[in-house]
């Protein structure tokens, strides 16, 4: 089967689906899997890849794509296991997938965004990737179902006995009180992070603009220092030329400084850079 892919391009989405299918398939052969060798595998990967997908990709670019599906699809992993242990009871999977994603962005060292849904619930089962919950203590309304600080027995207890008006413990606060203390705890812890996402970067792009002004500064610094340096290297040049002394000289030498002479003066007085044409400074004392 063809490919309009070329060698090298860039990967679509079809072809992460088709690779991470390759994978789970090899690697979870119950036959071969656990003792296949490395290049073996790949061998055999890239054979189920091409077959599903008809690209023409070598087993190199597999690898080395792998690597970096690996590398973003253990974050997710990682990202989803933090937002599993802090979503709160009454909260839903939207809730959950926001603080997965916001988790992912803050690990940092790739891409902000988690984007490889599909190939996530190919490998999600694998035990590489596969998420294991850590549930908190077991809770009724907030208050502990037993109470192991306290060892006394109400029938021993010497204010029973003293007096019958036993004041009476707090009661608990209701279901709908709990969760909503819960949900507003999290939403804060959201919101926090978010603004702490948000200076980092809004002081990483303030970092980013200083060192271009400095940049900037030093190099237009190093354009002056280059042009005053030209300046005076052309200005020593004319003095020396109107200093010559041609007293000693043959006519044609006379002559030649004469006009590197008079060129020296016109620039002076006229702001011209042209050669010498005219015998304005015809006078022989010049």
């Amino acid at each position: 089967m063809a490919s309009s892919i070329e060698v090298g391009g860039s990967w679509s989405t079809n072809e992460d689906i088709a690779l991470c299918q390759s994978w789970v398939n090899i690697s979870r052969d119950p036959i071969t899997g656990n003792e296949m060798k490395f290049h073996h595998m790949w061998s055999k990967i890239h054979g189920e890849f091409c077959q599903r997908s008809g690209s023409i990709r070598t087993e190199m670019a597999l690898s080395s794509r792998w690597k970096l599906l690996n590398k973003e699809l253990g974050k997710w992993r990682n990202a989803l296991t933090k937002a599993k242990a802090n979503i709160q009871s009454g909260q839903n999977l939207t809730d959950e997938m926001v603080q997965a994603q916001m988790w992912f962005g803050a690990m940092g060292q790739g891409k902000k965004s988690f984007v490889h849904f599909q190939c996530w619930e190919i490998v999600k089962d694998c035990s590489r990737f596969k998420i294991i919950p850590t549930g908190p203590p077991v809770v009724m309304n907030e208050t502990p179902l037993h109470d192991s600080t306290s060892t006394d027995s109400p029938l021993d207890s010497p204010m029973e006995t003293e007096s019958p008006f036993v004041p009476r413990p707090p009661r608990p606060i209701g279901r709908k009180t709990a969760k909503a203390k819960r949900g507003a705890t999290s939403t804060n812890d959201c919101v926090q992070l978010l603004e702490q996402i948000a200076k980092s970067a809004t002081l990483r792009v303030e970092r980013d603009l200083k060192r271009d002004e400095m940049d900037k500064a030093r190099e237009e610094a190093f354009v002056l220092q280059q042009q005053m340096a030209q300046e005076k290297d052309i200005e020593d040049r004319e003095m020396k030329i109107m200093a010559m002394d041609t007293s000693h000289m043959s006519p044609e030498t006379k002559a030649y400084w004469k006009l590197r002479r008079r060129d020296v003066m016109r620039k002076k007085l006229f702001n011209d850079d042209g050669p010498s044409n005219t015998d304005w400074l015809n006078d022989e004392n010049h």
